[in-house]
């Protein structure tokens, strides 16, 4: 079985599949499930905080500018599409190829 990648390159740059996992114990990326690459954040799913705590995970984990990580899809559900910069490429495919092993 063949893993679907979570991320599309596009001409604004790269969409990419989120599953947002609020709540957790601890602000980190935790693999790819279904598509989607599931990020974790203490924040709670609250007045937009989760959102703006996956937001930062996202950037650190690709090193690109927290500015750069836009949500296009998905401010009210744990399912997001976030739109990230096409030099986060690749960081990307390093984490779909680790996940693959």
């Amino acid at each position: 079985m063949t893993q679907q990648k979570c991320y599309k390159v596009g001409m604004g740059g790269v969409s990419l599949q989120v599953k947002a996992r609020p709540g957790a114990r601890r602000d980190a990326l935790a693999g790819t499930r279904g598509g989607e690459l599931v990020v974790e954040v203490r924040a709670r799913a609250e007045k937009g905080l989760a959102n703006e705590a996956v937001r930062q995970v996202l950037a650190d984990a690709l090193g690109v500018p927290r500015a750069g990580v836009s949500l296009k899809i998905g401010a009210g559900s744990t399912h997001k599409v976030f739109l990230v910069p096409g030099e986060a490429l690749p960081a990307l495919a390093r984490l779909y190829d680790s996940e693959k092993e």
